[in-house]
């Protein structure tokens, strides 16, 4: 007997502001829940104690989540001086503590030192792979990591205020792979104070903003306005290239081949197909052709 489906084809994407202490497999499956999907997923994990923007992808959307996970992120986030914990966030035990506090002034002088291209260690606490196993199993199973350092582009790192001596809020802006947690323990340690993020806020990330972003209580209620509050496939795909796919060479795009297309653009540029405005594939413009890496299968 054949099995039978669980959730129907439901195909885009669902901003959600996610709230602090859930994580984000927890919003996907209550997102999917909500809209009785088949497939869903995320374009880049939010620590549970994080809030902010989570960009989750329901069926050929999830195709489309690398353009959203390798792109650019915002975050908010307060930096607490004086301890340095396990996790480098307010939920790790405090591991070394320090008495001094840095001024304004000192913390804006250090800031050029993170920003531009810049080699980065990740937390002992994150989703980096070790001999195959993820770094924060290992961590939690007692085991010292020696992490590599790992190259990142921080775009913008700003203070934005000073609420008190102990504590300070930055606005980053960064590449692909950034660890917000990691910048607050190395701030801290340059500044002779130690540090660990105590909030984190995810601002935005790729084309994806939290103008009309979904709350935990809305997707809580379910209902068809969550539907209605769809982003396109497509949504994930702003800045990539469209070329519009001629009706005699559709079938033939649909079963992964290459097919010739009106473009002029550069050799190896990325670029996605549509069909009467549906997108129909995702490929690499070579020889004249598209060449498609992901076919979208829409009902």
């Amino acid at each position: 007997m054949a099995r039978r489906s669980r959730g129907r084809p439901v195909h885009g994407w669902l901003i959600v502001d996610k709230p602090a202490g859930l994580t984000s497999s927890a919003v996907v499956g209550k997102a999917r829940w909500a809209l009785g999907a088949a497939k869903a997923g995320h374009a880049g994990t939010l620590d549970p104690a994080a809030t902010g923007l989570l960009a989750v992808a329901f069926g050929e959307a999830t195709k489309t989540v690398p353009f959203v996970a390798d792109a650019r992120k915002a975050y908010r986030f307060t930096l607490r001086w004086g301890a340095q914990t396990a996790t480098d966030d307010a939920e790790g035990e405090v591991i070394a503590t320090s008495a001094e506090r840095p001024s304004p002034e000192a913390i804006r002088a250090a800031l050029p030192a993170f920003t531009g291209d810049i080699l980065q260690v990740p937390p002992q606490i994150s989703a980096v792979k070790v001999d195959g196993q993820r770094a924060y199993d290992l961590a939690r199973a007692g085991e010292a990591l020696d992490l590599a350092a790992r190259p990142l582009h921080v775009e913008r790192l700003e203070l934005v205020a000073v609420p008190g001596p102990d504590t300070a809020v930055l606005e980053m802006t960064c590449g692909k792979g950034g660890y917000v947690r990691a910048i607050a323990r190395d701030l801290g340690i340059a500044l002779g104070c130690l540090g660990h993020v105590a909030e984190l806020r995810r601002l935005w990330s790729g084309p994806f903003t939290l103008a009309g972003a979904v709350t935990w209580p809305e997707l809580e209620a379910g209902g068809a306005d969550l539907a209605r509050r769809l982003r396109p496939i497509e949504a994930a795909l702003a800045g990539v290239p469209e070329l519009a796919c001629p009706p005699h060479v559709l079938e033939r795009l649909r079963n992964g081949n290459p097919v010739p297309l009106p473009a002029g653009l550069p050799e190896g540029t990325t670029a996605w197909a549509s069909a009467e405005g549906r997108p129909v594939a995702i490929g690499t413009w070579r020889g004249g052709e598209l060449h498609p890496s992901r076919v979208l299968v829409l009902g």
